[in-house]
């Protein structure tokens, strides 16, 4: 889960990363507002999760409230790369900038490690530095149990070049930034700037924080970071079932068990939708590996309520997944949809094997639903789903 700038603002401050002091707004006499509160200067910043905010005009510099108020008022309904500005942050101005540097951490997946970056070089032109000057980035591992302590703290530091004056404020940053990385179980915390002031202070001005959605369970806190209003409701609905859920721009509903199988799936059916006008999956679903009847009923639920969902190929190969235990879950699941009202008019396509295969199709064929259809290969099913998908 990525967070917005004001989110990961919150983070820093919370673990003793040092940062300048902001509010979110929504409206352009909130701006007013919040800069009287920070002094009657502020930093105008759009909310959006995405980069090349300044380049496209979404931070501005407000000398003074009715300015902040203009300046919010521009910002606030621009779109940068595809994105609404919702939200801004009115932000502290800085003292007097004398240098921009950038440090991050991450979860490096290629080298099973977790990674620290710095580099004297910060600012928005830093994945130009990464590609351009590579030798200008230091790279350092990190190990996962030792951590970073300050005497880690240094070595980044040393590698990354960080002169001499800056040194150890930058390592203490380095610390609570490491802090926060684990604390938060984050995949990636970055500042970029972290500037050096001309008072000699060490700050923040910028961050990007993404969240790892597996350590929910233990982050209770994290619920309240989620952006309900811009997330797919099919994909929200699908989350709260805890579902491995993905939805894409298609027309075949996708259900499978294990993620190679689906994934597998995706490209069979894409591979048939040539033949039928071009349909494609309409969703990634992994229904998992020791998945129940429920699960199962789940999951069509979801997918049934997809409107751009023509038809759905349900693909399981039974090992810890039983195939009885999927066939109960479709027949369930039609019985729930209809015990709720709501009208079943996608065909499904069904193909089954291994454990407990036979007792599963034999499910399907004593229910005998009109929409449930049987295809006992793969391509041959992925195919069928294709053919009804370009149909309807």
């Amino acid at each position: 889960m990525d967070l917005f700038e004001y989110q990961a603002r919150d983070l820093f401050a919370k673990h003793g990363v040092p940062v300048l002091a902001g509010e979110v707004i929504d409206t352009p006499e909130a701006a007013r507002e919040a800069t009287e509160r920070l002094g009657g200067k502020s930093v105008v910043k759009a909310q959006v999760k995405v980069g090349g905010r300044g380049k496209a005009g979404g931070v501005k510099l407000a000398a003074n409230p009715d300015e902040a108020v203009a300046r919010a008022t521009d910002i606030l309904g621009m779109d940068i790369k595809g994105h609404t500005v919702h939200k801004v942050m009115i932000a502290e101005l800085s003292p007097e900038i004398e240098a921009e540097y950038y440090v991050s951490y991450l979860l490096d997946r290629t080298n099973r490690t977790f990674l620290a970056m710095a580099s004297v070089q910060g600012g928005m032109d830093i994945e130009e530095v990464a590609e351009k000057t590579p030798e200008a980035l230091a790279k350092v591992p990190v190990n996962a149990v030792e951590g970073v302590n300050i005497e880690k703290a240094r070595e980044i530091v040393a590698q990354a070049k960080f002169p001499a004056e800056v040194a150890e404020g930058v390592a203490e940053a380095m610390v609570t930034l490491w802090d926060t990385f684990v604390a938060e179980d984050a995949l990636l915390v970055e500042v970029n700037p972290l500037v050096k002031t001309k008072d000699g202070r060490i700050l923040a001005l910028d961050g990007k924080v993404s969240l790892d959605e597996n350590a929910d369970f233990r982050q209770p806190d994290h619920e309240a970071l989620e952006d309900k209003a811009a997330a797919n409701p099919l994909e929200a609905a699908a989350k709260a079932k805890n579902l491995n859920y993905v939805k894409l721009d298609g027309e075949v509903g996708i259900i499978g068990n294990g993620a190679g199988l689906v994934m597998s799936t995706l490209d069979v059916v894409a591979y048939a939708g040539e033949n039928h006008g071009g349909v494609k999956p309409a969703n990634f679903l992994d229904i998992g590996g020791g998945a129940s009847a429920e699960v199962m009923a789940n999951g069509l639920e979801i997918i049934l309520g997809d409107s751009d969902v023509k038809s759905v190929f349900v693909n399981v190969f039974g090992g810890i997944t039983a195939c009885d235990e999927v066939a109960n879950g479709i027949v369930q699941a039609l019985e729930l949809l209809a015990s709720k009202g709501e009208k079943v008019e996608k065909p499904l396509v069904v193909r089954l094997d291994g454990n407990n295969a036979e007792l599963g199709r034999k499910i399907l064929s004593d229910a005998n639903h009109p929409l449930v259809q049987r295809v006992d290969t793969m391509d041959g099913a992925a195919d069928k789903a294709a053919e009804l998908a370009a149909a309807k």
